[in-house]
């Protein structure tokens, strides 16, 4: 097990929630609305990052609180007992504070002892959408295998948003204040890539190894918005500084980065594929992925209505799957008969109106 006595007060429409007991499956089950996504939301609120709504803080409490939020949850690790916790203040609600056995810490850190990773319906669109849809959806695969790249891609986009500011002015930027901001770009934006570029072919590689049904198999293939090494892309950034200030914009670098999906056995690409191929593409890379993210620390994975909409054989591949995935499953139902087969050996909670009954 990854996660037990799961904490929630005034989080969405859950005004006090607690969860204890937990197994390898967890279900979370009720009518829509009732509050099962939100208690997903707040267990990916337990790793770096927006969630999985990508939501502002502010939205994320109780609206009749006059308080902020609170999420906590024993992290269950070689016999020891981590108690992860992440709040907001009624002072600060755009400010998210988080501690680890009780001492306060940065988000990031929470990285370092959970890996949490998520699939949900607004995933659908992921191949289809923009490409800034498959950078994040990159970054927070990269994150579960490698909890620094939470840092570099903060700090990347720090320093990427004061470049542009640079780029903007009516004055001419100084050659100096240009090359210090480029110095972090080329530090952090390097290993970035670099991130992007291990996950892809440690993905590839995993996927490769899986079966190529039920599941559409998709190949990956990763590519760089710029030199993806420190030297091409501090060069590209000093030679194309005329072009960007004109464009008053970074015109190349790994906020140009595109992760391309193909259907492995029909040789299309993922955003001409069937709804129902990209919805199997998905699946597939989600199991990769977890299994590759439970290697190294304790796992979670978040799914949200995705059995429902599987026929039984893809089901069955499912469950079979995740039994061996190492990660601790979430999952959530309007019903609970998409999950008899795992009914035995899960533990099931029933959801209504933000309140929880052990089934």
């Amino acid at each position: 097990m990854a996660l037990d006595r799961i904490a929630l007060s005034n989080f969405r429409n859950h005004a006090e929630t607690d969860l204890s007991g937990t197994a390898r499956f967890n279900l979370l089950v009720g009518e829509n609305g009732a509050g099962k996504t939100n208690i997903l939301e707040a267990l990916s609120l337990l790793s770096p990052g927006r969630g999985l709504r990508r939501a502002a803080l502010a939205d994320v409490v109780r609206s009749d609180s006059a308080n902020g939020f609170t999420v906590g949850a024993d992290l269950l690790q070689d016999g020891a007992t981590i108690r992860l916790g992440t709040y907001s203040e009624s002072a600060h609600p755009g400010r998210r504070k988080v501690r680890i056995s009780g001492a306060e810490a940065p988000a990031t850190r929470l990285g370092e002892w959970l890996a949490v990773t998520w699939l949900t319906p607004a995933m659908d669109g992921l191949f289809t959408g923009p490409a800034g849809d498959r950078r994040r959806y990159m970054d927070r695969l990269a994150l579960a295998l490698d909890p620094a790249h939470a840092a570099h891609a903060a700090r990347y986009e720090g320093a990427l948003r004061e470049r542009n500011r640079l780029l903007s002015d009516m004055r001419e930027p100084e050659s100096a204040w240009l090359d210090a901001i480029e110095a972090q770009m080329v530090e952090h934006g390097s290993a970035l890539m670099q991130g992007r570029a291990r996950l892809v072919e440690t993905l590839a590689v995993r996927l490769a190894e899986m079966p190529s049904e039920p599941f559409a198999r998709p190949a990956l293939t990763y590519q760089p918005g710029a030199p993806d090494h420190a030297d091409g892309l501090s060069q590209a950034l000093y030679d194309n500084r005329a072009r960007d200030r004109a464009a008053q914009r970074t015109l190349s670098g790994p906020h140009r980065d595109e992760l391309e999906v193909i259907h492995a056995a029909k040789r299309v690409p993922a955003a001409q594929s069937s709804t129902g191929e990209q919805k199997a593409m998905l699946v597939a890379m989600t199991l990769a992925h977890a299994a590759l993210a439970a290697r190294g620390r304790p796992s979670l994975l978040l799914l949200d209505e995705v059995a429902a909409h599987l026929d039984p054989v893809r089901r069955a591949a499912l469950f079979d799957q995740l039994r061996t995935s190492g990660a601790q499953v979430w999952m959530t139902g309007t019903e609970p008969a998409p999950f008899s087969t795992i009914a035995g050996e899960a533990a099931i909670w029933r959801v209504s109106g933000g309140a929880v009954e052990r089934a």
